[in-house]
């Protein structure tokens, strides 16, 4: 029995003769324990604080002598090995504004120490129209007003035949526009608006007054007011506008508007409701209208906002983009109002009225709003008004390509679900102001 203990652990000693024979030192003994540390008092409570100072403690640094680093300059091409080159900046003797830096925050002239809240295009409201009212102090009116339903609901302010040429522009748009099988969002939601402005612009034989209007894109607006000790500015781009040579009446009644005083503004503590808003602090207090004196289109009318974004993240939700409609309505009647009764703030003595209408082609969004005063600072008072016709399909389905099952054909291309009532709000609101 001795003779195969030794014979077995001859192997393991043959190991160790070859590793020390290749300079590699082996520790016999048993195996290091895999399992937990033992508890002892360093495992359980540390080192102690002498032997922890020791192990802290800073080894002094040798002083290093500054050595003249050797570049590749005077080779004029990279060298490995050697040091990048720093060249100072080089002046041109002129200012390019592509290649110029721009001066500092803190040294630009428009810099102030009070911080300005911005609502521009690309904004998107947590709380919806709620945060919208709470900064423009407005009352919501749910549904449109008494004159725009009487104007949609009498049917000599509609075009002749109107389903069929409405059904005939939906499929211009959605199905004759382009060669592709389904066109895009992008493609067929403002080919959708231009055929459906160009029908209410048919009825303008009968209403010669509607010839005196104009679209405007790509204008810019600024707007400033303040609101509970928080400056508030609206600028930038906004939506298609159409302007008018007249304004639109006002909808509301004095009695009306004297009864907003005792409307209660809905709050969302603790949200605040410049959460979403671009706080800046380079600004100009500016209000305009985005056109020049003598403009004669010179009165907003209506506010057109078309979603056409292919990704859905791209795209305003409907609540976020009736934010955005009350608060550019808001943007444009504040800046007229400041043009004609000046910055003070007041009641005014002739509301203005500016109309909205967003899309994403198919679900429409229809809001009148009024300005009744431009005293916003405090929720007391007189409040402005909004009435909101939200969420209106104008057809339900556009099948692009045939539904063909067992070789038959169930559902041909075409518009399905067309709901007429939607149009006619649509140029209810076209005609407002001029029947």
């Amino acid at each position: 029995m001795a003779a195969v203990g030794a014979v077995a652990a001859r192997p393991a000693v043959l190991r160790r003769a070859a590793a020390h024979s290749r300079g590699i030192l082996t520790r016999p003994g048993p195996p290091r324990p895999r399992g937990p540390l033992p508890r002892t008092p360093w495992t359980t409570r540390g080192p102690p604080p002498d032997q922890l100072a020791r192990m802290v403690e800073r080894r002094p640094v040798r002083e290093q002598v500054e050595l003249d680093s050797i570049t590749y300059a005077g080779r004029q091409h990279f060298v490995p090995g050697l040091a990048r080159p720093r060249f100072p900046p080089w002046d041109r003797g002129w200012r390019d504004p592509w290649h110029s830096p721009g001066p500092r925050y803190e040294d630009m002239p428009l810099r102030k120490e009070r911080g300005c809240f911005i609502c521009h295009q690309r904004v998107r409201m947590l709380e919806g129209v709620r945060q919208a009212q709470w900064l423009t102090k407005t009352k919501l009116v749910q549904g449109l007003p008494a004159p725009v339903l009487s104007i949609a609901e009498n049917p000599a302010y509609q075009l002749q035949e109107q389903e069929e040429v409405v059904h005939r522009a939906i499929a211009h748009a959605r199905l004759w526009e382009t060669t592709e099988v389904a066109p895009r969002r992008e493609k067929y939601c403002p080919v959708l608006f231009e055929d459906l402005i160009h029908l209410c612009r048919s009825m303008s034989m009968k209403y010669p007054s509607l010839a005196r209007r104009m679209l405007a894109r790509n204008y810019r607006i600024a707007a400033t007011w303040e609101r509970e000790s928080t400056l508030l500015q609206i600028r930038g781009l906004n939506g298609i506008l159409m302007n008018s040579m007249t304004p639109i009446p006002p909808i509301a009644s004095k009695e009306e508007i004297l009864a907003t005083k005792d409307h209660v503004l809905e709050t969302f503590y603790p949200i605040s409701p410049t959460i979403d808003l671009q706080e800046v602090n380079v600004y100009q207090e500016l209000n305009d209208t985005g056109f020049k004196d003598g403009y004669p289109y010179s009165h907003p009318h209506t506010l057109y906002f078309l979603e056409s974004a292919n990704n859905r993240p791209n795209r305003f939700r409907p609540e976020q983009l009736r934010a955005k409609m009350l608060m550019f309505a808001f943007g444009n009647a504040l800046a007229k109002a400041k043009v004609l009764y000046g910055n003070d703030p007041q009641v005014l003595e002739q509301p203005i009225v500016v109309q909205s209408i967003g899309t994403d082609g198919q679900l429409f969004q229809f809001l009148v709003f009024q300005l009744n005063t431009t005293d916003l600072v405090s929720n007391d008072g007189i409040k402005n008004l909004v009435w909101i016709d939200s969420d209106q399909n104008l057809y339900e389905r556009a099948q692009c390509v045939p539904e063909v099952k067992k070789r038959v054909v169930i559902k041909p291309t075409g518009i399905y679900g067309l709901q007429p009532e939607t149009f006619k709000k649509f140029l209810a609101l076209y005609l407002h102001g001029t029947v």
